[in-house]
Protein backbone atom coordinates (compact mmCIF):
# COMPACT_ATOMS: atom_id res chain seq x y z
CA UNK A 1 0.00 0.00 0.00
CA UNK A 2 1.33 3.30 -0.67
CA UNK A 3 2.27 6.01 1.86
CA UNK A 4 -0.51 8.31 0.77
CA UNK A 5 -3.23 7.53 -0.93
CA UNK A 6 -3.01 10.29 -3.68
CA UNK A 7 -4.86 11.50 -6.86
CA UNK A 8 -3.44 13.48 -9.97
CA UNK A 9 -5.45 16.04 -11.47
CA UNK A 10 -6.18 14.16 -14.60
CA UNK A 11 -7.35 11.20 -12.19
CA UNK A 12 -9.92 13.89 -10.56
CA UNK A 13 -10.93 14.44 -13.92
CA UNK A 14 -11.73 10.87 -14.16
CA UNK A 15 -13.28 10.56 -10.65
CA UNK A 16 -15.52 13.44 -11.97
CA UNK A 17 -16.51 11.18 -15.20
CA UNK A 18 -16.90 7.56 -13.35
CA UNK A 19 -19.43 9.73 -10.73
CA UNK A 20 -21.54 11.13 -12.91
CA UNK A 21 -21.50 7.92 -15.55
CA UNK A 22 -22.78 6.10 -12.45
CA UNK A 23 -25.88 8.51 -11.24
CA UNK A 24 -24.16 11.05 -8.73
CA UNK A 25 -24.84 14.89 -9.30
CA UNK A 26 -21.16 16.29 -9.05
CA UNK A 27 -20.86 19.76 -7.24
CA UNK A 28 -17.30 22.09 -7.41
CA UNK A 29 -16.23 25.33 -8.01
CA UNK A 30 -15.55 26.38 -11.47
CA UNK A 31 -15.43 29.88 -13.42
CA UNK A 32 -18.37 32.15 -14.34
CA UNK A 33 -17.74 34.42 -16.75
CA UNK A 34 -18.21 37.87 -15.95
CA UNK A 35 -17.69 41.28 -17.61
CA UNK A 36 -16.64 43.80 -15.02
CA UNK A 37 -13.14 44.40 -15.54
CA UNK A 38 -11.97 43.41 -12.09
CA UNK A 39 -13.37 39.98 -12.68
CA UNK A 40 -11.88 39.03 -15.85
CA UNK A 41 -11.02 35.96 -15.43
CA UNK A 42 -14.75 35.31 -14.03
CA UNK A 43 -15.99 34.28 -10.73
CA UNK A 44 -15.67 31.46 -8.91
CA UNK A 45 -19.14 29.89 -7.77
CA UNK A 46 -20.17 26.23 -6.75
CA UNK A 47 -21.69 24.99 -9.77
CA UNK A 48 -23.07 21.04 -11.27
CA UNK A 49 -19.84 19.74 -13.49
CA UNK A 50 -19.76 17.43 -15.72
CA UNK A 51 -16.31 17.73 -17.13
CA UNK A 52 -13.41 17.51 -14.10
CA UNK A 53 -11.28 20.00 -16.10
CA UNK A 54 -13.22 23.21 -15.61
CA UNK A 55 -12.79 22.17 -11.82
CA UNK A 56 -10.88 25.82 -9.86
CA UNK A 57 -8.30 23.72 -7.59
CA UNK A 58 -6.64 27.13 -6.55
CA UNK A 59 -6.90 26.37 -3.09
CA UNK A 60 -6.74 30.00 -2.06
CA UNK A 61 -9.81 30.57 -4.42
CA UNK A 62 -12.76 30.67 -1.61
CA UNK A 63 -15.86 30.88 -4.23
CA UNK A 64 -18.27 33.84 -3.92
CA UNK A 65 -21.29 32.38 -2.35
CA UNK A 66 -21.06 29.08 0.17
CA UNK A 67 -21.84 25.38 -0.41
CA UNK A 68 -24.83 25.93 2.18
CA UNK A 69 -27.46 26.20 -0.90
CA UNK A 70 -26.65 22.13 -1.81
CA UNK A 71 -28.38 21.22 0.57
CA UNK A 72 -30.63 24.07 1.87
CA UNK A 73 -31.78 25.51 -1.15
CA UNK A 74 -32.46 29.31 -1.62
CA UNK A 75 -36.17 28.36 -2.26
CA UNK A 76 -37.85 25.24 -1.68
CA UNK A 77 -41.29 23.79 -1.23
CA UNK A 78 -42.71 22.36 2.23
CA UNK A 79 -46.14 21.20 0.87
CA UNK A 80 -48.17 21.96 -1.41
CA UNK A 81 -52.04 21.65 -1.35
CA UNK A 82 -55.49 21.41 -2.76
CA UNK A 83 -59.13 22.47 -1.17
CA UNK A 84 -61.89 19.73 -2.33
CA UNK A 85 -64.79 20.58 -1.25
CA UNK A 86 -64.46 20.82 2.36
CA UNK A 87 -61.34 19.23 2.63
CA UNK A 88 -58.18 20.12 1.93
CA UNK A 89 -55.31 17.65 0.68
CA UNK A 90 -51.42 18.30 1.62
CA UNK A 91 -48.39 16.47 -0.44
CA UNK A 92 -45.45 16.26 1.05
CA UNK A 93 -42.15 16.62 -1.34
CA UNK A 94 -39.93 13.38 -1.63
CA UNK A 95 -37.45 12.83 0.29
CA UNK A 96 -35.26 10.66 -1.57
CA UNK A 97 -32.05 12.64 -3.28
CA UNK A 98 -29.50 12.43 -5.70
CA UNK A 99 -26.66 11.64 -4.75
CA UNK A 100 -24.34 14.17 -4.55
CA UNK A 101 -20.18 14.72 -4.46
CA UNK A 102 -18.81 17.89 -3.93
CA UNK A 103 -14.81 18.35 -4.77
CA UNK A 104 -12.86 21.06 -3.81
CA UNK A 105 -15.30 22.29 -1.44
CA UNK A 106 -13.12 24.86 0.82
CA UNK A 107 -12.79 23.85 4.42
CA UNK A 108 -14.85 26.80 5.43
CA UNK A 109 -17.49 25.76 3.57
CA UNK A 110 -17.98 21.87 4.54
CA UNK A 111 -17.43 23.49 8.41
CA UNK A 112 -20.69 25.35 7.64
CA UNK A 113 -22.60 22.53 7.03
CA UNK A 114 -21.39 20.71 10.37
CA UNK A 115 -22.37 23.84 12.41
CA UNK A 116 -25.98 24.11 10.79
CA UNK A 117 -26.82 20.07 11.76
CA UNK A 118 -27.02 21.41 15.32
CA UNK A 119 -30.38 23.85 14.60
CA UNK A 120 -31.74 21.62 11.94
CA UNK A 121 -31.88 18.57 14.40
CA UNK A 122 -32.63 20.66 17.60
CA UNK A 123 -36.35 21.14 18.44
CA UNK A 124 -37.20 19.43 15.20
CA UNK A 125 -35.59 17.41 12.91
CA UNK A 126 -35.45 18.91 9.53
CA UNK A 127 -35.51 16.28 6.84
CA UNK A 128 -35.44 17.83 3.80
CA UNK A 129 -31.94 19.40 5.40
CA UNK A 130 -30.73 16.13 6.51
CA UNK A 131 -31.87 13.84 3.58
CA UNK A 132 -29.62 15.78 1.31
CA UNK A 133 -26.96 15.62 4.11
CA UNK A 134 -27.00 12.10 4.11
CA UNK A 135 -26.77 12.34 0.04
CA UNK A 136 -24.38 14.80 0.08
CA UNK A 137 -20.55 13.53 0.09
CA UNK A 138 -18.35 16.22 0.48
CA UNK A 139 -14.21 16.13 -0.37
CA UNK A 140 -12.83 19.39 0.85
CA UNK A 141 -9.79 20.75 -0.89
CA UNK A 142 -7.02 22.66 2.21
CA UNK A 143 -6.09 26.17 1.52
CA UNK A 144 -2.45 26.62 1.03
CA UNK A 145 -3.37 30.25 2.36
CA UNK A 146 -5.58 32.88 3.32
CA UNK A 147 -7.81 34.67 0.11
CA UNK A 148 -7.37 37.58 1.47
CA UNK A 149 -7.47 39.51 4.40
CA UNK A 150 -10.81 38.84 5.25
CA UNK A 151 -10.08 35.13 5.92
CA UNK A 152 -9.88 33.97 9.70
CA UNK A 153 -10.68 30.62 10.01
CA UNK A 154 -8.04 30.11 12.76
CA UNK A 155 -9.54 32.77 15.04
CA UNK A 156 -12.59 30.47 15.15
CA UNK A 157 -11.12 26.98 15.98
CA UNK A 158 -11.36 26.15 12.49
CA UNK A 159 -7.94 25.93 9.73
CA UNK A 160 -7.00 25.95 6.10
CA UNK A 161 -6.50 22.54 6.61
CA UNK A 162 -9.35 21.66 9.19
CA UNK A 163 -11.34 18.43 8.44
CA UNK A 164 -14.96 19.78 10.12
CA UNK A 165 -17.91 18.64 8.01
CA UNK A 166 -15.83 17.31 5.87
CA UNK A 167 -16.32 13.60 4.43
CA UNK A 168 -12.61 13.02 2.75
CA UNK A 169 -9.63 16.16 2.60
CA UNK A 170 -7.65 16.78 -0.43
CA UNK A 171 -4.63 18.14 0.23
CA UNK A 172 -1.93 19.83 -2.21
CA UNK A 173 0.99 17.89 -2.91
CA UNK A 174 3.79 17.56 -5.91
CA UNK A 175 0.99 18.66 -8.32
CA UNK A 176 -1.82 16.90 -7.25
CA UNK A 177 -3.25 15.86 -4.46
CA UNK A 178 -2.91 13.56 -1.22
CA UNK A 179 -6.22 12.78 0.02
CA UNK A 180 -7.72 11.44 3.81
CA UNK A 181 -10.59 9.88 5.09
CA UNK A 182 -12.48 12.01 7.51
CA UNK A 183 -16.07 9.68 7.91
CA UNK A 184 -17.11 6.16 6.79
CA UNK A 185 -18.85 7.94 3.60
CA UNK A 186 -15.20 9.65 2.40
CA UNK A 187 -13.67 6.10 2.62
CA UNK A 188 -16.24 4.57 0.81
CA UNK A 189 -15.40 7.22 -1.72
CA UNK A 190 -11.43 6.43 -1.89
CA UNK A 191 -12.25 2.54 -1.31
CA UNK A 192 -14.61 2.62 -3.83
CA UNK A 193 -12.69 4.60 -6.21
CA UNK A 194 -9.18 2.86 -5.26
CA UNK A 195 -7.23 2.51 -8.97
CA UNK A 196 -7.66 6.01 -8.84
CA UNK A 197 -5.99 7.27 -5.68
CA UNK A 198 -3.59 4.60 -6.18
CA UNK A 199 -4.22 2.14 -3.81
CA UNK A 200 -3.67 -2.06 -4.85
CA UNK A 201 -6.60 -4.11 -4.80
CA UNK A 202 -4.70 -6.53 -2.59
CA UNK A 203 -4.02 -3.86 0.15
CA UNK A 204 -7.80 -3.56 0.49
CA UNK A 205 -8.89 -6.74 0.45
CA UNK A 206 -7.35 -6.88 3.85
CA UNK A 207 -9.28 -4.06 5.00
CA UNK A 208 -6.17 -1.76 6.09
CA UNK A 209 -7.01 0.96 7.33
CA UNK A 210 -6.04 3.73 4.86
CA UNK A 211 -3.45 6.22 4.78
CA UNK A 212 -3.44 9.66 6.97
CA UNK A 213 -1.97 12.67 5.35
CA UNK A 214 0.76 13.54 7.36
CA UNK A 215 1.08 17.40 8.20
CA UNK A 216 3.42 19.26 5.88
CA UNK A 217 5.48 22.67 6.13
CA UNK A 218 2.84 23.87 3.77
CA UNK A 219 0.07 23.16 6.02
CA UNK A 220 1.46 24.91 8.84
CA UNK A 221 2.84 27.80 6.80
CA UNK A 222 -0.82 27.81 5.48
CA UNK A 223 -2.52 28.32 9.07
CA UNK A 224 0.15 30.84 10.32
CA UNK A 225 -0.57 32.85 7.38
CA UNK A 226 -4.28 32.64 8.21
CA UNK A 227 -3.57 33.38 11.96
CA UNK A 228 -2.28 36.74 11.22
CA UNK A 229 -5.38 38.10 9.78
CA UNK A 230 -7.09 38.12 12.98
CA UNK A 231 -6.46 36.68 16.38
CA UNK A 232 -9.34 36.72 18.80
CA UNK A 233 -10.50 35.12 22.08
CA UNK A 234 -13.74 33.81 21.26
CA UNK A 235 -14.49 32.82 24.52
CA UNK A 236 -13.62 36.33 25.89
CA UNK A 237 -15.81 37.86 23.14
CA UNK A 238 -18.70 35.66 24.15
CA UNK A 239 -18.45 36.98 27.93
CA UNK A 240 -18.36 39.62 27.14
CA UNK A 241 -21.34 40.27 24.60
CA UNK A 242 -23.71 38.73 27.14
CA UNK A 243 -22.75 41.98 29.46
CA UNK A 244 -22.76 44.49 26.86
CA UNK A 245 -26.22 44.42 25.12
CA UNK A 246 -26.50 48.32 25.23
CA UNK A 247 -22.94 49.39 24.50
CA UNK A 248 -21.82 52.36 23.05
CA UNK A 249 -19.39 50.32 20.64
CA UNK A 250 -22.48 49.43 18.31
CA UNK A 251 -23.76 52.53 17.24
CA UNK A 252 -20.64 53.90 15.55
CA UNK A 253 -20.04 50.48 13.81
CA UNK A 254 -23.49 49.61 12.64
CA UNK A 255 -23.60 52.71 10.70
CA UNK A 256 -22.20 51.34 7.50
CA UNK A 257 -24.47 48.14 7.21
CA UNK A 258 -27.41 48.59 4.45
CA UNK A 259 -29.81 46.15 5.40
CA UNK A 260 -29.67 44.58 2.30
CA UNK A 261 -29.04 40.60 3.27
CA UNK A 262 -25.47 40.46 1.13
CA UNK A 263 -24.00 38.88 3.87
CA UNK A 264 -26.31 35.92 4.94
CA UNK A 265 -26.83 35.65 1.28
CA UNK A 266 -23.33 34.14 0.80
CA UNK A 267 -22.58 32.95 4.71
CA UNK A 268 -22.26 28.91 5.48
CA UNK A 269 -24.14 29.54 8.26
CA UNK A 270 -26.93 32.12 8.44
CA UNK A 271 -30.04 29.94 8.36
CA UNK A 272 -33.18 32.41 8.41
CA UNK A 273 -36.25 32.09 6.53
CA UNK A 274 -39.30 32.56 5.81
CA UNK A 275 -42.63 30.92 5.11
CA UNK A 276 -45.01 31.47 2.35
CA UNK A 277 -47.86 30.37 0.91
CA UNK A 278 -47.83 30.93 -2.46
CA UNK A 279 -51.56 30.27 -4.31
CA UNK A 280 -51.63 28.81 -8.04
CA UNK A 281 -55.13 28.69 -8.07
CA UNK A 282 -58.36 29.04 -6.60
CA UNK A 283 -58.06 25.61 -4.95
CA UNK A 284 -54.17 24.53 -4.90
CA UNK A 285 -51.07 26.05 -4.15
CA UNK A 286 -47.52 25.83 -2.57
CA UNK A 287 -45.80 26.43 0.90
CA UNK A 288 -42.40 26.96 0.64
CA UNK A 289 -39.55 28.73 2.50
CA UNK A 290 -37.37 31.18 1.23
CA UNK A 291 -34.21 32.48 3.05
CA UNK A 292 -34.72 35.37 4.79
CA UNK A 293 -32.03 37.59 6.96
CA UNK A 294 -32.05 39.54 10.18
CA UNK A 295 -30.70 41.92 8.60
CA UNK A 296 -33.85 42.93 7.23
CA UNK A 297 -36.05 45.93 8.29
CA UNK A 298 -39.27 43.45 8.18
CA UNK A 299 -37.87 40.08 9.76
CA UNK A 300 -39.16 40.96 12.77
CA UNK A 301 -41.79 43.06 12.17
CA UNK A 302 -45.24 42.26 14.12
CA UNK A 303 -48.49 41.92 13.06
CA UNK A 304 -49.12 45.11 15.80
CA UNK A 305 -46.60 46.96 13.60
CA UNK A 306 -44.40 46.83 16.78
CA UNK A 307 -40.53 45.75 15.88
CA UNK A 308 -38.06 44.80 18.43
CA UNK A 309 -35.69 45.47 16.24
CA UNK A 310 -36.47 48.92 15.07
CA UNK A 311 -33.23 50.51 13.73
CA UNK A 312 -30.25 49.29 11.96
CA UNK A 313 -27.91 49.55 14.62
CA UNK A 314 -30.23 46.87 16.48
CA UNK A 315 -30.33 44.39 13.76
CA UNK A 316 -26.52 44.56 12.43
CA UNK A 317 -25.82 44.11 16.68
CA UNK A 318 -28.34 40.79 16.53
CA UNK A 319 -26.32 39.62 13.47
CA UNK A 320 -23.30 39.82 15.53
CA UNK A 321 -24.84 38.36 18.88
CA UNK A 322 -26.47 35.47 17.36
CA UNK A 323 -22.97 34.25 15.88
CA UNK A 324 -20.64 35.03 18.75
CA UNK A 325 -23.07 34.84 21.62
CA UNK A 326 -26.70 33.27 21.14
CA UNK A 327 -25.56 30.64 19.05
CA UNK A 328 -22.36 29.55 21.70
CA UNK A 329 -24.46 29.52 24.41
CA UNK A 330 -26.52 26.84 23.00
CA UNK A 331 -24.00 24.83 21.03
CA UNK A 332 -20.94 25.43 21.89
CA UNK A 333 -19.16 26.34 18.94
CA UNK A 334 -19.64 29.95 17.35
CA UNK A 335 -22.19 30.31 14.66
CA UNK A 336 -18.91 31.58 12.04
CA UNK A 337 -16.31 29.89 9.69
CA UNK A 338 -14.31 32.86 9.62
CA UNK A 339 -14.58 32.57 5.63
CA UNK A 340 -14.75 36.38 4.85
CA UNK A 341 -17.50 36.70 2.54
CA UNK A 342 -19.36 38.40 4.38
CA UNK A 343 -16.79 41.64 4.35
CA UNK A 344 -16.44 40.94 0.74
CA UNK A 345 -19.86 40.88 -0.11
CA UNK A 346 -20.86 44.46 1.98
CA UNK A 347 -21.45 47.33 0.02
CA UNK A 348 -21.13 49.44 2.57
CA UNK A 349 -17.01 48.04 3.57
CA UNK A 350 -18.70 46.44 6.79
CA UNK A 351 -15.64 44.61 8.09
CA UNK A 352 -16.50 41.54 10.41
CA UNK A 353 -12.90 41.01 11.46
CA UNK A 354 -12.62 44.88 12.08
CA UNK A 355 -15.87 44.67 14.56
CA UNK A 356 -14.21 41.60 16.29
CA UNK A 357 -11.10 42.92 16.64
CA UNK A 358 -12.86 46.13 18.30
CA UNK A 359 -14.56 43.64 20.22
CA UNK A 360 -11.56 42.00 21.19
CA UNK A 361 -9.30 45.11 22.24
CA UNK A 362 -12.36 45.94 24.39
CA UNK A 363 -12.93 42.27 26.62
CA UNK A 364 -9.66 43.52 28.64
CA UNK A 365 -11.15 46.58 30.10
CA UNK A 366 -14.59 45.03 30.26
CA UNK A 367 -16.44 45.78 33.35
Amino acid sequence: MSTTASITKSKLADLVARLVAGGARVIAPVRVPDARPEHRRGRVRYRPVTDGSTIVLDATGVPDASLKSVVFPPTEPLYSYAKKGREVELTAPPLVFQPTVVLAARPCDAAGLDILDHVMGWDLRDELWFGRRKATTVVALACTGPADRSCFCTAVGLGPDATRGSDALLVPENGGFAIEAVTEAGEALIRGNADLFGLSDVALAKSDPLPVTPTTATREQARRAVAANLAIDPEAIRAWLGTHFEDALWDPIALRCHGCGACASVCPTCHCFDVVDEPESLSTGTRRRNWDTCQAARFTLHASGHNPRGDQNARFRQRVMHKFEIYPQRFGPVLCTGCGRCSRACPGGQDLPEVLSAIQARVGGAA
